[in-house]
Parts: C-alpha cells; sequence; structure tokens
C-alpha cells in the first residue's frame, strides 16, 4: 500500500504558481557578448549594433554557441566582483505593503515564537516525547524508536497528502518523478478542491505552517518509513492522525511547558532584546497587547524570564488560551477573568483592564471593549494563517510576520557560492531560450548540454538550503506556496522581533518594486545578468 508522505508546497506538483500552468524562469535581456538586444531592452554599457550574421551550419554553429557561452562566461564573472556577497542584511525588516510605524498607535503580539523565541534544541524533545507515545499508547511497532529527530529533513510549509505522498517523498524516500505523475493522473495539477484551505487544512491535503510542526513532518516521515520498509499494511488517514495526536497530547499533557520552564536559560532566546522592544514602544507612547493560545502560567513565566516580575505593566491588555485562530471569526466565546492563580472569574467583563488577565474571548468583543481598529494596530505573529489572515483580511489591521528561518536563508544567499550559481543559472537559462531556434543535430546537442548543466545548477542551488525540498521561499524561479501565503497575509515580516530595535518608531517601510515577467526586460539590475527573455528580432523573426 502506497504511504503517506511529505509534499513540498509550490514545488512541481503542487498549483502553486496560481491556478496556471508552469511559468517561465524569471530571466532578462541581453549584454555585451550575448548578441544584439531586443526591442525595447538595451544595456547602457552596450552599444546598440547590428545583429552578427548567423553560422552556416553544422560545426561551425556548434562552435559559435560554445563562443557566446564563454562570453557569457566572462561577463557573469566580471559582473560579481568580491563585494556583491553579504548585501542582505538579515535584521532587517522586509515590507510586503507601504506601512509608516508613525501611524501605528497600538501593537499586539502573539507569544509562541513571536515574544519568545525558543531554541532548535526543543524540536529532538518533542520528536522523542510524541514518538514514544505513539508506542507506549498508541500500541506502534517498538521499531519506531531506532527513529531520531532528523533537523535537515523539513522545511516549514510543506503539504502533507494524507490519501498519496509527496513531494516527493514517500517516508524518508525520494519519489520518481514518473511515479508522482501518475498518482495524480497522468498531470503535475493538483486540483484545487484538494488543496488545503483557508487555514491550511484540506479534504485530504494539510499545510505545516508553524514551527512547531516540523517535529510532526519528521515523525510523519520516520512512521512512513518504518511502515513500508516492514512491508506492514496501514491506513494512511488513521496514521497521520495518530501521529497528529500524538504531536498534541506532548503540549496539551504540558510537556512542552515543563522542559521550557525547567531550563528558560537554554529554551528561551533573546529575552533581553524583547524586552528593549516592549520598553522603547511603552516610553514611545504606544499601547501594547498580547493575545496568545498559551496558557498565563506559562506566558507569566517567561515573560519575567525575558522582562521581569513587572512584565504585566507593559500591556495594556492580556489575553491567554485565546484559542486562535477561531478566537477572530467565533462571536461566541466571551471573556473570562483570571486571578493570580490562574482561577477564572464569574463576573461578567464590560471592559478589559490592564494590568488583569483574561482568558478565552473573541475579537469582535475585543474591538467592542478597545475600539482598536483599522491600520492603527499593528499586530506581530509567526503563524501566516492562525495570527495574521483574518486580521488583515477581514479587519484592517498591518501585520507582521516573525519568520526565524529567514535569517538563515539570508545568509546563505549572502555567500559567493549561491551568488555566482544563481548568476550563472539565470544567464544559462538566457542563452537556452535565445539558442533554441538553431535546430540541427550538432546545435541540439550544444543545447542539451546547457539544459543539464541548468539542472545541476539548480539542485547545487536548492541544496544549499535544504537538501530534501530547498528554501522555503522559492523552488527554483517561483515563490513557495509558503511565500505566496506571506506576501498576502503580511505587510511585514522579519526574523525576529529584535529587527524593530534597528528603525526609529517613525520609520516608513517602502516595499521593492519587482518585475513581473513582461516588466523584467526594463530592470536595470537585470540587463546585465545575461538572462534574455526579451525575443530578439533577428534570431526570432520566423515567429512571427
Amino acid at each position: 500500500m502506497a504511504g503517506a508522505g511529505l509534499r513540498a508546497a509550490a514545488r512541481r506538483w503542487l498549483p502553486c504558481r496560481g491556478h496556471g500552468g508552469p511559468r517561465a524562469s524569471s530571466s532578462t535581456p541581453s549584454c555585451p557578448g550575448c548578441g544584439p538586444p531586443g526591442p525595447g531592452a538595451h544595456c547602457p554599457s552596450a552599444p546598440r549594433s547590428a545583429p552578427a550574421p548567423a553560422p552556416a551550419g553544422g560545426a561551425e554553429v556548434s562552435a559559435h554557441l560554445w563562443a557566446r557561452y564563454q562570453d557569457m562566461r566572462r561577463l557573469v564573472h566580471d559582473l560579481l566582483p568580491p563585494e556583491v556577497c553579504s548585501l542582505l542584511n538579515p535584521a532587517a525588516i522586509y515590507a510586503n505593503n507601504e506601512i509608516s510605524l508613525r501611524d501605528v498607535e497600538v501593537y499586539g503580539f502573539d507569544y509562541d515564537y513571536t515574544l519568545a523565541q525558543y531554541a532548535d534544541a526543543l524540536h529532538p524533545k518533542i520528536f522523542t516525547a510524541a514518538r514514544d507515545i505513539l508506542v507506549e499508547h498508541y500500541k506502534y511497532p517498538e521499531g519506531i524508536r531506532k527513529y531520531d529527530y532528523d533537523p535537515s529533513f523539513a522545511i516549514r510549509g510543506l503539504h502533507y497528502d494524507i490519501q498519496k505522498l509527496g513531494t516527493a517523498y514517500r517516508g524518508l524516500q525520494p519519489v520518481p518523478d514518473e511515479e508522482v505523475i501518475d498518482l495524480y493522473g497522468g498531470t503535475q495539477h493538483i486540483p484545487l478542491y484538494q488543496m488545503s484551505g483557508f487555514y491550511g487544512k484540506g479534504p485530504s491535503i494539510k499545510q505545516f505552517m508553524d514551527i512547531f510542526s516540523l517535529p510532526e513532518m519528521a515523525l510523519l516521515s520516520c512512521v512512513v518509513d518504518h511502515f513500508l520498509g516492514h512491508s506492514l499494511e496501514f491506513d494512511q488517514a488513521h496514521l497521520y492522525k495518530d501521529v497528529t495526536d500524538a504531536i498534541r497530547d506532548v503540549h496539551v499533557k504540558g510537556l512542552m511547558y515543563q522542559w521550557i520552564e525547567q531550563d528558560m536559560e537554554k529554551y528561551i532566546l533573546r529575552g533581553d532584546e524583547t524586552f528593549a522592544v516592549l520598553s522603547r514602544l511603552v516610553a514611545h507612547g504606544k499601547q501594547l497587547f498580547l493575545i496568545t493560545n498559551s496558557p498565563f502560567s506559562f506566558v507569566d513565566k517567561g515573560m519575567r524570564h525575558m522582562v521581569g516580575p513587572d512584565w504585566r505593566q507593559l500591556f495594556d491588555v492580556v489575553i491567554v488560551q485565546a484559542d486562535k485562530p477561531s478566537f477572530f471569526t467565533d462571536r461566541r466565546k466571551p471573556f473570562r477573568k483570571l486571578d493570580e492563580k490562574g482561577s477564572l472569574h464569574w463576573d461578567r467583563i464590560t471592559s478589559l483592564e490592564k494590568g488583569k488577565i483574561y482568558r478565552q474571548g473573541n475579537l469582535y468583543d475585543f474591538l467592542r471593549l478597545t475600539e482598536w481598529r483599522g491600520p492603527r494596530v499593528l499586530y506581530f505573529g509567526d503563524h501566516l494563517y492562525s495570527d495574521l489572515a483574518d486580521l488583515m483580511l477581514r479587519h484592517g489591521w498591518r501585520t507582521g510576520a516573525i519568520i526565524p528561518e529567514l535569517e538563515r536563508e539570508i545568509r546563505i544567499i549572502n555567500t559567493e557560492q549561491y551568488m555566482h550559481s544563481l548568476t550563472w543559472q539565470q544567464a544559462l537559462t538566457g542563452l537556452l531560450e535565445r539558442m533554441q531556434t538553431y535546430q540541427d543535430a550538432e546545435s541540439q546537442q550544444v543545447l542539451a548540454a546547457w539544459l543539464k548543466e541548468r539542472q545541476e545548477l539548480r539542485c547545487i542551488t536548492k541544496a544549499l538550503f535544504n537538501a530534501q525540498f530547498g528554501s522555503i521561499f522559492r523552488t527554483f524561479h517561483n515563490p513557495t506556496y509558503f511565500s505566496r501565503r506571506l506576501v498576502r497575509f503580511s505587510d511585514l515580516y522579519m526574523a525576529s522581533l529584535s529587527c524593530l530595535l534597528n528603525y526609529r518608531v517613525d520609520f516608513t517601510f517602502y516595499p521593492r518594486r519587482t518585475p513581473l515577467q513582461h516588466e523584467a526586460p526594463l530592470w536595470m539590475d537585470q540587463l546585465c545578468t545575461g538572462c534574455m527573455k526579451t525575443p530578439f528580432l533577428g534570431d526570432m523573426a520566423h515567429i512571427r
């Protein structure tokens, strides 16, 4: 029986580039050494000239193609001096929409992975505890205990196909392209109704969007791997539910809370920076609130560790066990007040008081009681669906996404290996697009060699981020499904809340205009990469 597996969101097998077919790679017009520029595109450093006469054919054409290849190699090398690396700042804040902090009067925060950043050392403990729950309480085979957590296997944003398998990994083993296409009816397209819904959950496919899901994805893959390796019959839906329930038990039983509380120095990161951010905002007259799904006792101990015993005086409203995302959509749950010991009060809530603790409730009552509405509110969270989506789409708040993986990915992008690999890959794509007009046998051999090299470059670049699934933000030339959701549901995104310390409280963030496919030839920063998107009148005249 085919096992369930992980699917990389926005990889080849999902309709993550929208609902149409594959798009062309983002490449750009030519420069010196690549022939005449196309219509409307001109590199400032390249004088306009008439097209060079085409070679007659055979070996002469092959030599001509390889000469263009070498010219492009030299051009790319000259375009990338050593100082071009380290251009991106991992501590920067990146904008999807224009937003001025001068207009923000109220700042809201999630707790886990927003105010409190956790060390990766937490993931193996979650994995191991859930694995042992499967064996001891769900009676799974003892052989599953041989698996340990592999931090390099999964990435955030993957989809899991409960009924089939994924990107194509079944358990821990990659699945051949042909088999994946066959499983999905002979096509690389997956119907929209099968995809995950608004909150990342569909009838047969689940998207893993929070950082706590990394141990869950790893455990799913290990259990599938064990069942397949021992030829054990199993129901994919049952396996998925059991693993999900085991992971949930780790949280519900308070195991994770206990580990963090017992060694906060080990598991909580950047606590002093969180204190600095909150104190700075309050000093500039901003109002603060906290809405978290975590229980008060856990939040209180963590905030005391990071901020001090008077942490509640920094917040105008504190809400725990909010049950997001239903907190944002369900009007039925009222607020209840908690005392210092966590006991619930029964009195009706007519106002939200500073220094008090409230449980559950709903956003509609929150808006009515606080009158904090619209773009003067900026809320930060790490989960694009549970924290940010409803606030932006339904209520018009400004939103900030905390993406811890961003810091590592930017450091990789800043490496010389990545810069050279990506730029040459783009240049080679441009060569392939232009030179495909040569159809003789020897030219086709040259183009086949270039295609092979391009595929090798794509795999090398992908593996720099993650050997199995690549970057969480990009799959080759397309944004991942995670990246598209990030753009849709957040105004700002950053590696940690501490990035706010690098900006004034009245700073205005401006998003960079990035080219659409039909705009690519107009962008100066791409004109000299050798990626020739625009058809050339001389070489492409036969198309017309």
